[in-house]
């Protein structure tokens, strides 16, 4: 049994190798996006914090004058003051969604309508969660997840007493041997956050592709018109949510894009759980009327809902701070390294493998040519018919 499972962990790894590699690589950079954003166009993503920001029915109201063919579909209001807020447009008679960034003290507007793909960064997104094969990346991506899964959990069975490769690295040794330790080493010390990474990103991928197929067969919803009651005060909404739920902090508003939506807004709240996400709690109004429909916050949630919240913390390490941020990068490399390690010890044992067999095919012909009987002894020692 444990040669199979080597045999399949193999097979699992050679069928994972490019996948992996670009989802680890990018997954490890997308932990800095911000920091990397700010080099790249930080006049763009960031702003200078004043003390006040502008009402949020103000700003919405800048947001439609000035973009009159498109409607907003989401707005990020992030925690931190010096970051810009990023709102999300549906342009008419289209499906797709666009974003700009917007100063949210002076109500300047810092960037045009782009796409996902438009911008490095986010066009590292994309790859990373979808391998820029849209819907088909999304199950791709899935796949690849719980491939990683696989063979996390395989590398721990196949090395079970793992502990005792913690340390051991051979560096003195023959190249096949220093990859062999290498890749247990960090696999051995990988392992756990990468289960988790492979586990988090499957679930989510696999939930959208789920959503997707509640609309298999459908078209594209293409929004003509507002989904909400234009006279509605956002500003009165989020006062609302305040009371509601004490301490509420608002950090995305989701616009109605579709016939049945609401409107939602997500926060982040007081004295919650250390892995809980800054959109863990919500409240749910009426996209006409704005009568408070219902709330959901996660100091008062069953269990399942606290840990499907944590994903996103455990996905981007975000929750300990810069250190576990950096641990997050480290560990995201590993599966590049993994699969270095892996492959180049996969065509040694190949060639190895090969050679025996030459070597043995060999020694068969030339034991089968040793037996064989001299022709031309034959023809010396057989008598030759008398002549008549």
């Amino acid at each position: 049994m444990r040669k199979k499972l080597f045999k399949w962990h193999g097979y699992a790894g050679l069928i994972a190798c490019l996948p992996l590699f670009i989802i680890s690589i990018t997954g490890s950079i997308l932990v800095f996006k911000y920091e990397l954003d700010t080099l790249i166009r930080g006049e763009i993503v960031s702003v200078e914090g004043v003390t006040k920001r502008q009402s949020m029915d103000s700003l919405i109201t800048k947001v439609n004058e000035k973009h009159i063919d498109h409607e907003i579909v989401g707005w990020v209001l992030f925690q931190d003051p010096e970051r810009s807020d990023v709102v999300f447009l549906m342009p008419s008679e289209q499906s797709n969604w666009y974003h700009i960034y917007l100063n949210g003290y002076t109500g300047e507007f810092l960037s045009e309508p782009a796409l996902a793909t438009d911008y490095f960064t986010d066009w590292l997104v994309t790859l990373h969660a979808e391998l820029l094969l849209d819907h088909t990346g999304l199950a791709i991506a899935a796949v690849y997840s719980l491939i990683l899964i696989f063979l996390g959990v395989t590398g721990l069975i196949l090395h079970r007493a793992f502990w005792k490769n913690l340390f051991k690295l051979r560096t003195k040794a023959r190249r096949i041997l220093y990859y062999s330790d290498l890749h247990k080493l960090v696999g051995a010390w990988g392992s756990p956050i990468l289960l988790v990474l492979g586990f988090t990103g499957g679930y989510w991928n696999i939930a959208h592709l789920v959503h997707e197929l509640d609309h298999v067969g459908e078209a594209p919803f293409v929004m003509t018109d507002r989904m909400y009651n234009r006279a509605l005060s956002f500003d009165e909404l989020m006062l609302d949510a305040q009371v509601r739920i004490p301490g509420f902090d608002a950090t995305y508003i989701r616009f109605p894009n579709e016939p049945d939506d609401q409107i939602i807004i997500y926060g982040d709240v007081p004295d919650s759980a250390l892995l809980a996400s800054q959109y863990a709690s919500s409240i749910t109004y009426d996209q006409q009327t704005g009568d408070y429909q219902s709330k959901t916050d996660i100091r008062s949630v069953g269990i399942l809902h606290v840990i499907v919240d944590s994903f996103r913390q455990l996905h981007f390490g975000t929750f300990g701070g810069l250190l576990s941020r950096i641990i997050w990068f480290v560990v995201g490399i590993i599966p590049a390294i993994l699969t270095v390690t892996g492959l180049y010890m996969w065509f040694k044992r190949r060639k190895a493998k090969q050679a025996k067999k030459n070597k043995i095919a060999k020694r068969l012909q030339e034991r089968k040519h040793a037996e064989q009987p001299n022709q031309e002894s034959i023809d010396e020692h057989t008598e030759k018919p008398a002549l008549t």
